[in-house]
């Protein structure tokens, strides 16, 4: 019990000087951080008082510079002032001086105006002594000459109206002849050009081929016993086979030159090889019109190589195939179409037009003649709807539908494609025409010719390309016959149609026939 009561009360003793130490602890720490914040608190105010002195020193520089920015700036602005001062000034000065004039100016006007006004006044008073003049001598005119003033104003003005048409006809024969030296050697040069570097071949071909036989006996081969064989041919080619007392050839007649193509192939090759019978026929035919398609599109493809025309749809190419095998007037259409693909190259380079959109429709310009035994209709117009139809532009389209005047011309392109096929088809030797066509233009030439008035008698020549017109000297004067020209191409141009071109060409001669006695 006394240990524990003595263990208790060492234990209360611990605890009373664990407090006690622990006071002594806290009140040294306390003066010690009373010390700090003394210590902190003179570091501040120090601080502080460095702060504001270095703050002050700064304002005061900054005070400076500013003072001395301002009075640079005001300086400078002075200095415009008195130089803007000094401009308006010498505004002002010069203001006055051309103020000055102008009133210099206004008084010698005024001064002016005051003698014009003077000098109107003694016009006037001239001006009524010569109309009484003019009036009374105009009296006098008329007691002479027995016309009244606008009798004889009429009579001036008719002799006047006479004299300047004579001298307007003069003047636009003069211009006219000019311009047509000028336009014709262009043209010649053009056309040369065009002709030169343009030399297509041509030849002539008609209804029919003529196959040639080793000998006669062949003849009977071909006709076949009881004529299957020509039976089965004409069936299979649709071409008529003409057998007569030709030695040693056949007749191969028919309007589809493709077809004629292809039976004339086909016979040749049957008589090559001997066997001439109804199934072989039909086999060599069949053939040979497999080969003909290729051969079709191998000339299309062919021809556009050399034109240099490219990017045609396949049908389009496929027809310019089949132009190879037809004619127009004995001229091949294809070669015909080739020549004016050149020409209108040639002359659309000259010009400054588009060159490949000339060419393209150059080349494809007859494209509807191979459809024209199919569908009906103008070829012109059919080549124009083929055209649209396989992607051709309007330019091309146009080209091709009013080579022959059938649709109105809307560009340039167009009326090149027309002059080069007029040009292809009427230079000499390049289409074959029928004598009675020829004599019928040449009559019809001269009597439309013949019913002018003036005009004594008429000569067609080269063979219908010029029209020769003697006038009567007495009824028609220099100035109208160039007028009477004119009118004359005109009326034909309306009446007639024909390719090419046709000179109309008006002689007035003049004779003074005197006797010497």
């Amino acid at each position: 019990m006394i240990y524990a009561i003595s263990a208790i009360a060492g234990v209360i003793i611990g605890a009373l000087v664990m407090v006690g130490v622990s006071r002594v602890r806290a009140g040294s720490y306390l003066s010690l951080a009373r010390r700090e914040a003394a210590q902190i608190l003179s570091d501040a105010e120090r601080d502080s008082a460095a702060l504001i002195k270095e703050g002050k020193t700064t304002l005061k520089e900054l005070e400076m510079n500013l003072r001395g920015k301002v009075e640079n700036e005001g300086r400078e602005l002075r200095k415009e002032i008195s130089a803007i001062e000094k401009r308006i000034a010498a505004k002002e000065q010069s203001l006055d001086s051309r103020a000055q004039t102008l009133d210099k100016a206004a008084a010698s006007l005024t001064s002016q105006e005051r003698s014009l006004a003077a000098r109107e006044k003694e016009n006037e008073k001239e001006r009524e002594r010569l109309s009484g003049m003019l009036a009374e001598q105009m009296r006098q005119l008329e007691n002479i000459a027995g016309l009244t003033a606008d009798q004889a104003r009429k009579e001036i003005f008719v002799r006047l109206e006479n004299e300047v048409k004579r001298d307007c006809s003069l003047e636009l024969k003069r211009v006219e002849d000019e311009l047509r030296e000028n336009a014709e050697k262009k043209a010649r040069w053009i056309i040369g050009e065009a002709l030169q570097r343009c030399a297509a071949d041509h030849v002539a071909e008609s209804t029919v081929s003529v196959v040639a036989l080793p000998n006669d006996e062949m003849k009977g081969r071909i006709i076949g016993r009881e004529g299957r064989n020509i039976r089965t041919l004409e069936s299979a080619t649709g071409i008529s086979v003409i057998i007569d007392d030709t030695p040693e050839a056949v007749v191969l007649s028919g309007f589809d030159p493709v077809r004629r193509e292809v039976a004339r192939i086909a016979l040749e090759r049957l008589i090559e090889d001997g066997r001439i019978h109804p199934a072989r026929i039909e086999d060599m035919v069949e053939k040979v019109t497999q080969e003909m398609t290729v051969c079709i599109r191998e000339r299309g493809e062919q021809a556009c190589l050399d034109a240099g025309v490219h990017g045609l749809h396949p049908e389009i190419v496929k027809l310019l195939g089949r132009l190879s095998f037809r004619t127009s007037y004995g001229q091949n259409v294809l070669r015909h179409s080739l020549e004016v693909c050149h020409l209108a190259g040639v002359m659309a380079a000259e010009l400054g037009v588009n060159v490949q959109e000339a060419k393209r429709a150059g080349l494809i310009h007859d494209i509807g003649k191979a459809l024209t035994h199919e569908v009906e209709g103008s070829h012109a117009v059919l080549g124009h709807d083929m055209a649209k139809r396989y992607g051709e532009n309007e330019a091309v389209a146009n080209a091709i539908g009013s080579h022959h005047a059938e649709m109105p011309i809307t560009s340039l392109v167009s009326v090149l494609v027309q002059a080069a096929d007029a040009m292809s088809a009427a230079r000499p030797g390049a289409r074959s025409e029928m004598l009675q066509h020829y004599i019928k233009r040449l009559e019809q030439l001269e009597e439309l010719v013949n019913g002018f008035s003036g005009v004594e008698r008429s000569f067609a020549i080269q063979a219908g390309r010029e029209v020769r017109v003697v006038v009567h000297p007495d009824k028609v004067s220099d100035a109208e016959a160039a007028q009477m020209s004119r009118d004359l191409a005109r009326k034909v141009e309306t009446e007639m149609t024909y390719p090419g071109q046709i000179r109309v060409t008006v002689v007035r001669e003049t004779r003074a026939v005197e006797i010497a006695k």
